[in-house]
């Protein structure tokens, strides 16, 4: 895994939150302000279609789960988010891929970057400014199902991602987004100028 240096010439906002909090809305907040903006989720999926040794892991411990050399996302989620110690073992999997790929884009970004991540443990060391997006459950659970979601599918998800307290013990900076929008957006920018160094 690479290294990233203690000195970085953009600021590097890790966007945190669990599932529902709203983070891809933060986030386009932020690009709005010219952030670019890298997804943990999006770097995951294409290690699970792209990295060959990650999907050969996967299929040692799952057959079920890889059919011709293509990962079964859904049926890997059954698995792993019903079982802890079957997703942490996915994770010794993937994760480092991952944070190699994320720092990978850190250290290319032309400007500064915004990293939307679903847990307190991705790219845990380096000069980074942690912003936790944070909602109360239920509505966190009417946003998810609203986009398709069951709501087995998304309690389970919950229980295995930090609760809006750890969220807010891992964070520089909390915003919460359980109510109107444009507090939210308030909120935000006051963040953002703060890292950017505005007045």
């Amino acid at each position: 895994m690479t290294t990233l240096s203690d000195e970085i010439a953009s600021p590097v906002v890790l966007l945190g939150g669990g599932i529902g909090a709203g983070k891809s809305r933060v986030a386009a907040v932020f690009a709005e302000h010219g952030f670019e903006v890298v997804e943990a989720d999006k770097v995951g999926h294409a290690v699970l279609e792209d990295d060959a040794g990650a999907i050969a892991a996967v299929a040692a411990l799952w057959p079920i789960v890889v059919q011709a050399g293509v990962v079964d996302r859904a049926v890997l989620g059954a698995i792993v988010f019903r079982d802890p110690a079957e997703l942490a073992k996915l994770e010794a999997i993937t994760h480092p891929a991952i944070a190699e790929e994320l720092e990978r884009r850190i250290e290319t970004a032309r400007g500064p970057v915004v990293v939307e991540i679903p847990l307190t443990k991705v790219l845990a060391h380096g000069p980074y400014v942690r912003v936790a997006v944070v909602a109360d459950e239920i509505t966190r659970e009417i946003r998810t199902v609203q986009r398709g979601a069951t709501r087995d599918d998304v309690r389970r998800r919950m229980y295995h991602q930090p609760t809006d307290v750890a969220w807010s013990a891992w964070a520089d900076h909390v915003i919460d987004n359980s109510g109107s929008w444009d507090v939210t957006v308030g909120s935000t920018n006051i963040v953002i100028d703060e890292v950017l160094g505005h007045d």
